[in-house]
């Protein structure tokens, strides 16, 4: 069903829905160990990214909160821990020093890497236009996700940023969603929700009767077998104007 008006508020997500950040991990552990070929030999450095990935995909479904505010920690953990299941399976032991370097490097890339996703700036400028109160909701580190924010020119488009190191609180917590209502001046049936993450931002906002809409930028769909049912799903934030 077509949308054909807007709410009073919106919070909008920051990695992978306004800027292209984390998503597709997979490329890049592929292209870094690719620059580590010489010292991963003679480990082939697809496979070093296979479990590498596999190491990180599992230590993050089951993370504390707190490693979002250590990211540069999480991801030497992550390579290392990939390190020693290659080893577990009877491949040489890489050095802790190499999985060091190789997690740095990933971050430096990740940080060269990352873009404004297209027409993402203009929507949000013709949201405020339109009258929509907007506040950008992001976790993470204090002062990597605020050098985001300064970078990509975000700070002057929305009415309030909320970024989970400055504030002590992050999605899913329901005081995060509260709270960002709570500095625009409205409640759940006035807001939508947009994000990349089906339990930052759509599942656990839903249960605050807020309307929640998934970004799904790559056109993957949902997982197989999701229980998470977003109210919408989008591919960019353009789709958020009506026609």
């Amino acid at each position: 069903m077509a949308v054909t008006s807007l709410p009073r508020a919106m919070l909008i997500d920051m990695d992978d829905t306004i800027l292209s950040a984390y998503g597709r991990p997979e490329i890049a552990w592929n292209h870094i160990a690719a620059e580590f070929a010489d010292e991963l030999a003679p480990l082939p450095p697809p496979a070093v990214a296979v479990a590498v990935l596999r190491f990180a995909r599992d230590f993050w479904s089951n993370a504390e909160p707190a490693w979002r505010l250590k990211l540069g920690e999480a991801r030497r953990l992550t390579v290392q821990g990939g390190f020693d299941a290659l080893a577990a399976e009877g491949h040489p032991q890489l050095p802790a020093d190499l999985a060091n370097r190789i997690a740095d490097r990933f971050s430096a890339y990740r940080e060269e890497e990352m873009f404004v996703f297209p027409g993402a700036h203009d929507a949000i400028d013709e949201l405020r236009t339109r009258g929509v109160k907007l506040a950008l909701v992001t976790n993470g580190a204090a002062d990597t996700q605020r050098a985001k924010v300064e970078r990509f020119e975000l700070a002057h488009r929305f009415h309030h940023v909320q970024i989970e190191g400055e504030h002590g609180f992050g999605k899913p917590e329901e005081r995060a969603y509260l709270h960002a209502m709570d500095a625009l001046g409205v409640t759940a049936a006035d807001t939508w929700m947009i994000g990349d993450n089906l339990e930052w931002e759509v599942e656990a906002p839903q249960r605050l009767g807020i309307y929640s809409i998934w970004m799904d930028v790559h056109g993957d769909g949902l997982p197989p077998g999701s229980t998470v049912k977003p109210d919408r799903i989008i591919r960019s934030l353009g789709e958020l104007l009506p026609k």
